[in-house]
């Protein structure tokens, strides 16, 4: 039986492109749309691709007057939290009103199922962990309330007859395809995990800890890290529960388990073999000490079962592309 096709918005970025890998390999034919400002054409593993903006209504009508969308996978926000600080503007342009373009032009071509690329920052500081889908939504940054406020528009559009959705709260995502033709590829980097493996590419003199005295077990932050494999299977599972006709849902996507900023460092000098120099700094503002996600729900409704559960697993595959991509 044909499988139906589907939209990748943002499917040249890092999560996006792992997305279309998999749903290829799930045998679903695939529209990329991407406008390359942040993600890589050669990082899309195949399909169809579409150079084009949320931003210009134009370009959403030509990918659906081309292709018989099916349903639509939305990556392509901006997600670097301070500097959605600096620039909301930026933010809630990309992230709020070009997700409504996209959204109005879904309405008009009668394509209702949408899948939501969301995060644990809509959450704010945690008032417990680890962290339910039920767990209050107050975000600190542009960032986590522009993901807060296409969350409220779907849940209103679904109120409304039009939209059936499913919303993926990210922790961190961290690894690379086992395959290693595909990895994590950001200007500038941000996350922890590529950080200490560049400095055991040699790009970066040494990996900066942002705070040793928190009440923790070392004194560092404890975060929730889940592959972006992990991630990519749970939106199949949730792809096929909407097209199957499943209700509208929130999953949250990590590990259940928090490991410290100075575990993560120990364990890639275990793999790469490298000193990783680690500078301690001043604290930054707004990293709450722990985020732990409690992802119960997605396990028991769904069936996900995250296939790398140890973080060893998780940087060793990071490490492989991270190599390659440095040429080493």
């Amino acid at each position: 039986m044909t499988k139906p096709m589907i939209l990748v918005a943002g499917g040249a970025g890092y999560i996006g492109s792992h997305m279309v890998l998999d749903l290829l390999r799930a045998g679903y034919p695939v529209v990329t749309l991407d406008n390359l400002s942040r993600g890589h054409r050669d990082l899309i593993p195949g399909g169809k691709f579409c150079a084009g903006d949320l931003g210009k209504p134009d370009d959403i009508e030509r990918v659906f007057r081309e292709y018989p969308i099916a349903a639509v996978m939305h990556f392509a926000a901006h997600s670097l939290v301070g500097e959605s600080v600096n620039e909301p503007l930026l933010y809630y342009r990309n992230n709020v009103t070009n997700t409504l373009a996209l959204l109005e032009v879904m309405q008009q071509a009668r394509v209702r199922h949408f899948i939501f690329s969301s995060t644990a920052a809509v959450y704010g500081e945690p008032q417990q962990t680890p962290i339910t889908e039920d767990h209050p939504c107050a975000p600190e940054n542009p960032y986590g309330a522009s993901k807060l406020a296409v969350e409220r528009i779907l849940y209103d559009l679904s109120q409304a007859g039009d939209m059936r959705y499913s919303i993926l709260r990210y922790f961190n995502a961290a690894g690379a395809d086992a395959s290693g033709t595909i990895g994590e590829r950001h200007h500038p980097e941000t996350h922890l995990i590529p950080l200490v493996l560049q400095v055991a590419t040699g790009e970066r003199e040494a990996i900066h800890i942002f705070g040793d005295d928190y009440p923790t077990p070392d004194g560092t932050c404890l975060r929730d890290y889940i592959h972006v494999s992990d991630l990519t299977r749970a939106h199949l599972l949730t792809l096929e529960a909407l097209l199957g006709g499943r209700d509208n849902s929130i999953y949250n996507l990590g590990n259940s388990t928090g490991y410290s900023v100075r575990q993560i460092i120990d364990t890639a000098r275990s793999i790469t073999g490298h000193t990783i120099p680690a500078i301690t700094a001043p604290r930054r503002k707004g990293d709450p000490a722990v985020l732990i996600a409690d992802s119960g729900r997605i396990r028991e409704q769904l069936g996900w079962q995250p296939r790398y559960e140890n973080i060893r697993e998780i940087i060793q595959t990071a490490w492989q592309w991270h190599r390659q991509e440095a040429g080493i």
